[in-house]
């Protein structure tokens, strides 16, 4: 681990800001075990992200990276790629920064299916600025804008990627790194939209609320409530209620936008000429 920390950690910027047994620091090391054992070169990998917990990660690795405005990380990702297509381009959000004000620019980059990889870290609740509820937020959970409990039905994240035109879309936990580090690896060498959804956890502003209240009890809940697609074809409807699938869901071969936006140049170069 020393060496994955001198190589892509930048170490003046800690103590980290994280609260005790906030999952964000193990979204973090999934993401350095995975971009080293793909033997990328730091120097062309960019990560982009937001306004959040977690888009603090961007202060943390020693990559190139762009902490940007609230829900905007994907607008800022999508001119970077176009500019420096070369460049490996992953996108760092929270629930609330990709589903809420970002949700708009998440739909429109898997429509495209532009060549970015999005890591969402779901920890279901607006953690840093009070606990209010997000759109991903489970349906009857308590947030301090939902004292007695959401009634908004939540996003499923991975049927919104699914649909709206992504090549790539995986769910973990951060229970379950090992798989995590696995999706996360298929996903930065996945041509086109590529997206890894992780359920995170905040024992101070979602576990609190609702009566999850350590850190060791929030992990407890996560191991509880994954099952995967083979165990969930044989739960009850019933059974199912406040239960996530956890693995791959899509993996399929597309032209990524670069690809499309490169060969439409060269048309209009080629009309040019004629």
């Amino acid at each position: 681990m020393k060496n994955l920390i001198d190589r892509y950690i930048r170490k003046e910027m800690f103590p980290h800001i994280w609260c005790p047994g906030c999952g964000n620091g193990v979204v973090l090391g999934a993401i350095i075990r995975a971009i080293d054992d793909l033997k990328w070169d730091k120097n062309r990998i960019a990560m982009v992200s937001g306004i959040g917990c977690s888009s603090r990660i961007t202060g943390y690795v020693d990559f190139c990276t762009m902490n940007t405005t609230h829900g905007r990380a994907i607008p800022f990702a999508t001119g970077l790629k176009m500019a420096k297509p070369d460049m490996q381009v992953i996108v760092v959000m929270g629930d609330g920064d990709c589903s809420a004000i970002g949700g708009n620019h998440f739909i429109h980059a898997a429509r495209r299916n532009l060549n970015l990889t999005a890591i969402i870290i779901n920890n279901m609740i607006y953690g840093m600025t009070g606990g209010q509820f997000s759109p991903l937020t489970p349906t009857h959970r308590i947030g301090t804008t939902a004292p007695y409990g959401n009634i908004d039905q939540s996003f499923d994240l991975v049927k919104l990627a699914m649909a709206a035109g992504a090549s790539y879309v995986a769910r973990s936990t951060v229970y379950h790194i090992r798989q995590s580090i696995s999706l996360i690896k298929k996903a930065l060498n996945k041509k086109g939209f590529s997206v890894v959804e992780i359920i995170s956890s905040c024992p101070i502003s979602y576990g609190r609320l609702n009566k999850i209240r350590t850190p060791v009890d929030m992990m407890n809940w996560l191991k509880d409530i994954a099952v995967s697609s083979k165990a969930w074809e044989n739960l009850s409807p019933q059974q199912r209620e406040e239960k996530l699938i956890i693995g791959e869901f899509l993996d399929v071969d597309k032209p990524d936008y670069c690809a499309l936006y490169t060969q439409l140049l060269e048309k209009a170069r080629e009309e040019e000429v004629r």
